[in-house]
């Protein structure tokens, strides 16, 4: 029995050793140290601004109680009268053209802003970041208020402020994608004496043509929803009927025009996802 016991002990695995572990003082101080400057900030911002917690708490009852009592039940029939069903065709085409013409600009703008790419490092990068960066800086809703004042009311100054967006949104993510490619083929191509634009066409964009299909569906996604947006500035579609209803204080057509919007992002929403899992097959 003896034996037996022992030679069971024998084979058993022995429990693996606490690893030790040094505590670090420069690091460990550095990281408690911006937690507590975190928090500090945060508890100063909230006293500064004088912010009401105690009204957090208290914030759901009073939504829910006045949903039920203005904007409840949503009138849907105004969302399928024949006018208004042709503002929401209206907002479709000036997202599908501001994201068309925004991607149409983008891609050289990103391919001037690569790094690896651009024609000129000292002149062409930093310009064509530049303009990305403010075309993206800007709020949509500033770029139709611009165009609104310049061009007048319309879907014109809307298809143009979502294309602005639509430029700084895609370019940044266009560059991006063309900075992380394989230059292997790139210098291949070019070691064989062709254009800057061949380079281009048959070295790169066979390397982003996948990611640069979904950097297009999303940026319809987010051109869709944003042209439900504009129009509340003066750029037409959908957004014109919500600010005319809320000017109006008709609280029911309002929920109902919010829920119509809701269920057409939803289904853009569907629609992209399929569109996106799709390409992702085609890698």
């Amino acid at each position: 029995m003896v034996s037996r016991t022992t030679a069971q002990a024998r084979t058993e695995p022995k429990p693996a050793p606490r690893e030790w572990r040094r505590f670090k003082f420069p690091e460990s101080l550095y990281k408690w140290a911006g937690l507590m400057a975190a928090l500090l900030f945060l508890s100063y911002s909230i006293v500064y601004l004088n912010i009401p917690l105690e009204r957090f708490f208290n914030m759901f009852g009073r939504v829910g109680t006045l949903i039920t009592d203005r904007y409840y039940p949503p009138e849907m029939e105004y969302v399928t009268e024949p006018d208004y069903l042709s503002s929401v065709f209206d907002t479709i085409q000036m997202a599908y053209l501001g994201a068309l013409f925004g991607m149409a600009a983008a891609i050289p703008l990103g391919w001037f802003g690569s790094y690896n790419m651009t024609p000129s490092r000292r002149f062409v990068y930093p310009f064509a970041r530049f303009v990305a960066m403010c075309t993206r800086a800007v709020h949509e809703t500033i770029w139709a208020i611009l165009f609104v004042t310049i061009l007048g009311f319309g879907m014109m100054a809307g298809v143009l402020a979502l294309t602005m967006f639509c430029i700084g949104f895609a370019g940044k993510l266009f560059a991006e994608e063309i900075e992380a490619i394989d230059m292997g083929p790139v210098e291949a191509i070019r070691s064989t004496g062709a254009s800057e634009l061949a380079v281009m066409v048959y070295g790169v964009f066979p390397q982003v043509r996948v990611a640069f299909t979904g950097i297009g569906i999303y940026t319809w996604d987010v051109a869709f929803r944003a042209a439900t947006v504009v129009g509340f500035f003066g750029a037409g579609g959908m957004g014109w009927y919500l600010k005319r209803n809320v000017l109006q204080i008709e609280t029911t057509r309002v929920s109902a025009i919010l829920v119509s919007i809701i269920l057409l992002v939803l289904v853009s929403e569907a629609v992209s996802a399929w569109a996106r899992a799709r390409v992702a097959k085609a890698k």
